[in-house]
Parts: C-alpha cells; structure tokens; sequence
C-alpha cells in the first residue's frame, strides 16, 4: 500500500511535575531529511530518536520537535544587575542622541537573560522519566503520522492507477495510429530509395545505409512494446508495500523517453504524422501528471 510523504502528527502527555509535547511534521523531499529539535537536557536522546525515525519513516523532510515544560507554580525573578546594565546604557545613549523619552519596563523584561525561575534543573531521575515519557509519545505520534500517511497514500493510488489506465489508453491509441501509417512509412521509403537509384554511380553500400536508416525510423513497435512492459511494471509497484516513489518516478522517466522517441519518428509523414503527433503529446501530458503525483508517494 502507497503512503503519502506529507502529514501532521502531535502527542503530549504529564509524568509527575512535567508536561511533554510532540510535534512531526513531514513534507515531500527526495530522501529522508530529518531535523530533531530537541531541548539541550535531553540531547542524548537524539540517537535513539534518529533510529525510532528511520524504522518508520523512509522518506521525506521531517521535523520533530520535542516541548519539555515544568508543572505547577514557578517564581520568577530578574537578573537585577542586568537589568541595571541595560539602563545605564539607554540612559549613556539617551543623553548621546538627546531622546526624551523613559526606558520600557515591558520591553526590559522581555529581553535575552533577564527573567529567570527559581525551578531547579532536572536530575537524573527526571531525566530519565522524561525520556520514557518522550519515546513513548514519539512512537505513538509516528503511529499516527503513518495512519495519516497512508490515508492519503489511498487517494494517491486511486489518482496514480486513473491516470495510469489513460496513458496505456493513449497507448494503444498510438499503436493503431502506427499501424494505420505504415503505407505511408513504405510509400515513404520507395519514394526515397527510387530518387537514390536514380543517381548516377551509386553506391549500393549507400544505398543499403539509406535503406535501413529508413526503415528503422519508421518502425516504432520497440517503443510501443516498451511503454507497456513499464506500464506493467508501474502497476505492480502500486501493489507493494515499502518505499516505492524513487522506482516509480525512474519508470516515468524511461516511459517519457520512450514517448520522445516515437514523437521523434513522427514529422516525416503528412496527416498519419499529424495524429501520431497529437497522440504522443497528450501521453506525454499524462505522464507529466503521474510524475507530479509521484513525487508524494514515499
């Protein structure tokens, strides 16, 4: 089953004095880009975050955020000789430029450094509760972030296999087109190889390379053939379970090429080339929408 590479995700439980959030948040990205924001006390749990990632989330760009606060009523007091350094500096450019106007408390206070709490350090023990409390609401958060996920990886798949069945549909309108021109392609060749044999001292390994240059550019069953073997194989992919988007988007890819060359084989006839033209650029089109869609599945 396809799973989307975007979604939201947010737990948070208490453990005694302390209340814990978690945040994920995944966007598209070719590979898997992982930002951990986690408070500088539990640092050490970056590892073990990182791994407990990587186990459910293979691609995409992911933040996860860890919020840590202390419950219950905290004193706060100021930084008081800050506070006078702060002042003395306004007061020592006040009399500078001549401003007239008084120092804002407000604005004082908000300042880096300033405000304090009384609340003392997490010890050991603290530690370790709020990193069995913060695992085990990252894991839950991954959990929903998966659910969510692969929500969406529902409607992404019933998108992809709609537009899949019109490529192959353009498909096998290409085919018929083909095969309605190849009068054309072989009324094509004996012209040119009839203004060849009448030139003067030619020689027949010439005309044997002009023969079969002809003859290969008329012949478009090898793309054909090969847009369908990758068609099947896009199909099959949507039925496995994983990381599937960097196959499917490489399948596109050689599906797009395959489509250059037919176009590529196209000019050279009046209205068989016209129609060939017409079919092989709304294939293209279509192959242009799968990869856009593509491009969200992880």
């Amino acid at each position: 089953m396809l799973r989307s590479m975007t979604g939201y995700a947010q737990t948070q439980g208490e453990d005694g004095l302390w209340s814990v959030r978690v945040t994920l948040k995944a966007l598209n990205h070719r590979f898997l880009d992982l930002h951990l924001r986690l408070p500088e006390e539990l640092a050490a749990l970056e590892p073990r975050w990182r791994s407990l990632v990587r186990e459910n989330v293979h691609r995409g760009h992911l933040e996860v955020v860890l919020q840590v606060e202390r419950r219950g009523p905290v004193a706060l007091e100021a930084n008081r000789e800050l506070v006078r350094a702060y002042v003395e500096l306004y007061r020592e450019l006040q009399a500078e430029h001549g401003l007239s106007s008084e120092p804002d408390l407000a604005a004082v206070l908000r300042l880096p450094g300033v405000l304090r709490s009384d609340a003392a350090a997490p010890t050991p023990a603290d530690l370790e509760v709020l990193g069995a409390l913060a695992e085990r609401l990252l894991t839950d958060a991954l959990g929903r972030l998966n659910e969510m996920r692969t929500a969406e990886g529902v409607a992404l798949e019933r998108d992809l296999r709609a537009a899949l069945e019109r490529v192959r549909a353009e498909r096998r309108e290409l085919a018929r087109v083909n095969e309605q021109a190849l009068p054309a392609y072989h009324r094509q060749l004996r012209e040119r190889l009839e203004e060849l044999l009448g030139e003067s001292g030619l020689d027949p390994q010439r005309l044997a390379q002009e023969a079969a240059y002809l003859a290969e550019r008329s012949d478009t069953s090898e793309e054909l053939t090969r847009l369908e073997s990758h068609a099947e194989q896009f199909a099959q992919l949507l039925e496995s379970d994983g990381s599937v988007g960097k196959r499917l988007d490489f399948l596109l890819q050689e599906m797009n090429r395959e489509t250059n060359t037919i176009l590529s084989k196209a000019p050279g006839l009046a209205e068989e080339g016209l129609e060939m033209t017409r079919r092989g650029l709304e294939l293209k089109a279509w192959i242009e929408r799968l990869r856009e869609q593509v491009q969200n599945v992880e």
